[in-house]
């Protein structure tokens, strides 16, 4: 009797020591100011707005709270990172901010299981960037004629990068001029980006087979502390 009385009150300890210890920190999503409101999420995290690696981790939510579906290491801008709201157009940053997905894209076709739209890039596929064309920041093919050719990117010229894709909303519904354009969620070149995301191969493949477009997914984009703090987004 003594010796379960002992058993009880060790037992007893152990779980108000347990008790006792700060619980750790909510998963990321739950700390952002929003989410985008829906089901899905991406988070690009880098640890400064010098940096050009971070981590991507994408999330689903689950009843009242959220967990991670899967991660990668995150390569940003060749000059870091820059808040969305004030970035310049030739930067080479990475915009932050929270922005929605609006389609897929690829020199290659979709995976098996994408639920995305998916644009299939082909030759006479470009993204412009003149800003002071009528289609600046959009998709055109073929490219018009108020689109220069050194100011758009012909996407089968990136086939590595832009093998899969997922455009990001950035200044992409209301487009501000010189604020940047043709910022997407990419697979991996050589090495830091000109201002998008870009993750690995294996990586964007199971990330497009698991967006769901009626889940309404979005991408947070920013550092761990500071003013662009991705959780200020």
């Amino acid at each position: 009797m003594r010796r379960l009385l002992v058993t009880a009150s060790v037992l007893l300890a152990l779980a108000g020591s347990l008790a006792a210890r700060p619980a750790g920190p909510p998963p990321l999503p739950e700390r952002l100011a929003d989410t985008g409101g829906g089901t899905q999420l991406l988070t690009a995290e880098a640890p400064g707005t010098g940096s050009t690696t971070g981590t991507l981790t994408w999330w689903d939510r689950r009843g009242s709270g959220w967990v991670a579906a899967g991660s990668a290491p995150a390569r940003f801008g060749a000059n870091g990172l820059a808040d969305g709201d004030t970035r310049v157009q030739g930067t080479n940053t990475t915009p932050t901010g929270l922005y929605d997905l609006p389609y897929a894209f690829g020199t290659g076709s979709a995976p098996p299981g994408t639920r995305y739209p998916y644009r299939r890039a082909g030759e006479d596929a470009w993204w412009c960037q003149d800003n002071a064309s009528r289609s600046y920041n959009r998709w055109v093919e073929p490219r018009p004629a108020d689109c220069r050719p050194d100011e758009a990117e012909h996407l089968v010229s990136y086939a590595t990068q832009y093998a899969r894709a997922l455009v990001i909303g950035f200044n992409y519904h209301r487009p501000v001029r010189g604020r940047g354009a043709g910022i997407f969620l990419h697979v991996d070149g050589k090495g830091a980006t000109a201002g998008c995301v870009s993750v690995p191969a294996a990586a964007m493949e199971k990330i497009l087979r698991w967006a769901d477009p009626a889940r309404r997914p979005h991408i947070a984009v920013g550092t761990a502390s500071g003013p662009t703090a991705i959780t200020r987004y």
